[in-house]
């Protein structure tokens, strides 16, 4: 299968826009694109590492839970923990997707570079896995799939599948710098699903049919190879920056950042879950009303949509969460090494307010899962990158479990991975 699918890379590769980057058509038909074969590396010790350790002491967590840094990773956005080595790759807002590595096994990363510096990323958030080992980028505007990658990581040129060319995913002309990091998972009938933000605070009505119609302000799916097969999954999204999919239904979950200018406390932050992915995607409210019962639709955010009503039917969330918190990256907890309580549950990590007078978040949230599969209750996890002056000291963006199941947690503005293990107190 590998074979057949590296071979369609190479076939792919046979054709080229004119207004295609070089390296990525060279890279495309396993040329070389670059002579200069080292990669500089991040420094992990010093002031910096000494400095992010310290302020990790202010982090409270449950007893017998430990929290210690992982690794220096400039910007770090999203990750994808590698199906069969001690490393993960990384993805920012800015240009660089990094390879994580942790040679010698010993919980703590050894080498942190850019994986495929001789591409030119753009906004490469979203970094998933299919389940036979090919790593999915999407950036703001493109897909793009590395066969094998964490074997044929170590030199700039890395073999490449353009799964959905730049100006492919949404219309060049919607690109904004607002909204616009992607996050992605693999299910296991191999579709990949992207969510799309919509550009804007609240989008206006003239927006609204288009959106819905693309999937920006929603979630789609396509062939992770090809990007054929394109179906609208979930409408009614303002902007979604984590999702994952149910081990035990496999049914997709996602979270959802609500909109900016209505108050401290209003509207909350959601959990959804995709139940009816059919009839042109679920619909889950938005721009009409925000969780379970609050509107949108004519206030001072949306004027223009006054006297607008959600559709007949349109699905609520599982979990409301504190305005303004941001949840961004979440994960299902499929790890044994956390106590009984939090398998199956899952993890949340909330990036901290910035329209709020009073900042709040800068967490991590669990929520518990019931027998039926939907959320039981959600509680802080960790807490303290947000300081007593109301500084922020960290911001967490995503989780990811680790194959011995300890817990990574990102961090785009201290620049950094932690890594929380627990064992019986």
């Amino acid at each position: 299968m590998k074979k057949r699918l590296i071979a369609t890379a190479m076939l792919a590769g046979l054709v080229s826009a004119a207004s295609a980057q070089p390296n990525l058509e060279k890279l495309k038909q396993f040329r070389v694109a670059t002579t200069d074969l080292n990669i500089p590396v991040v420094p992990q010790a010093g002031p910096n590492a000494a400095a992010i350790r310290e302020n990790l002491k202010r982090v409270k967590l449950p007893p017998g839970f430990k929290i210690d840094l992982y690794a220096i990773v400039p910007d770090a956005r999203h990750m994808a923990v590698a199906p069969s080595t001690n490393m993960l790759f990384v993805g920012t807002r800015k240009t660089a997707v990094w390879a994580v590595t942790d040679r010698n096994s010993d919980g703590v990363a050894d080498e942190v570079k850019s994986f495929a510096p001789s591409l030119k990323f753009t906004n490469p958030n979203g970094v998933c896995w299919t389940k036979d080992g090919f790593l999915i980028v999407v950036e703001h505007n493109r897909v793009l799939n590395f066969p094998a990658a964490e074997f044929f990581y170590e030199g700039p040129d890395v073999a490449v599948i353009e799964v959905l060319p730049q100006g492919k995913l949404i219309p060049p002309e919607e690109e904004s710098f607002n909204h616009g990091a992607r996050t992605c998972r693999v299910s296991d009938d191999g579709k990949l699903y992207i969510t799309l933000g919509q550009p804007f605070n609240v989008q206006p009505k003239e927006k609204i049919a288009l959106y819905e119609q693309l999937g920006i302000g929603g979630m789609i799916s396509i062939n992770p190879f090809d990007g054929t097969g394109r179906t609208v999954v979930a409408r009614g999204v303002r902007n979604s920056v984590g999702m994952d999919i149910s081990p035990k239904d496999k049914t997709v979950w996602f979270t959802d950042n609500q909109t900016d200018g209505m108050g401290d406390d209003t509207p909350p932050g959601e959990l959804n879950r995709i139940t009816r992915p059919g009839g042109g995607g679920e619909h889950f409210g938005y721009p009409y009303i925000h969780g379970n019962n609050v509107v949108i639709a004519g206030t001072g955010a949306a004027p223009d949509l006054k006297g607008m009503n959600p559709p007949s039917q349109w699905t609520r969330p599982q979990v409301e969460f504190p305005a303004h918190q941001a949840q961004l990256g979440m994960t299902f907890y499929n790890g044994k090494m956390f106590p009984a309580k939090y398998q199956g549950g899952i993890f949340v990590a909330a990036h901290g307010s910035w329209n709020r007078v009073k900042p709040s978040g800068a967490l991590i949230d669990f929520v518990s899962v019931k027998a039926d599969r939907t959320a039981d209750k959600h509680e802080v996890f960790a807490q303290g990158w947000l300081d007593e002056n109301g500084i922020y000291r960290g911001r967490p963006v995503d989780v990811a479990v680790m194959k011995d199941g300890s817990l990574l947690i990102s961090d785009d503005f201290a620049g950094a991975i932690y890594r929380v293990t627990y064992s019986a107190p």
